[in-house]
């Protein structure tokens, strides 16, 4: 049984879930967007394993992130940033806050020029952490971009930046 030249177990494999196969272009495109898909599965799974290593949730680790680049940047970040950046209520960044905290990720420390506010820092130890923890993948991701042509990596971001704007495009619910 078969369409288009294809066996029905091959069409099964290369539609996924969302897309019909009308012509042999859209399956070179049904094929990038499920190895799109496979790689984002992926990706969250190894964040999962990162997170549940670190025993951190999705947020603090995003926080984390956050405040280990501030600080390589020399920027200092308070609370209120914080919050805004990752789009949570000022209740909630004070609970992740505590949550950092107390698990020695992060220490609060007097603003230089605002006694009211607080700067957030990350401990010498979290970014050790981090490195520790998701180095080697970095390093193989790394590698797998390094394999690509000049011409193939112009090529992947450019894919990379049209899919983000499709994304982006979605107006929310």
């Amino acid at each position: 049984m078969s369409t288009k030249g294809l066996v029905m177990t091959d069409i099964s494999e290369r539609q996924g879930y969302w897309y019909g196969l009308e012509s042999r272009k859209q399956m070179g495109a049904v094929d990038v967007l499920n190895a799109l898909r496979d790689y984002r599965t992926a990706e969250a799974e190894m964040r999962r394993r990162t997170r549940a290593s670190m025993g951190m949730g999705e947020t603090d680790l995003l926080a984390l992130r956050y405040l280990l680049e501030a600080q390589r940047a020399g920027r200092d970040v308070g609370p209120k940033e914080l919050a805004v950046r990752l789009g949570v209520t000022s209740a909630s960044m004070t609970s992740l806050v505590d949550r950092l905290v107390r698990s020695g990720y992060v220490v609060r420390e007097p603003h230089p020029t605002d006694r009211r506010a607080l700067i957030l820092r990350p401990t010498p130890g979290s970014d050790e952490e981090v490195r520790s923890t998701l180095g080697e993948m970095h390093a193989r991701m790394m590698e797998a971009a390094e394999a690509l042509s000049g011409e193939d990596a112009a090529l992947v971001v450019e894919f990379l930046r049209r899919m983000r704007k499709a994304i982006d495009g979605i107006a929310a619910a």
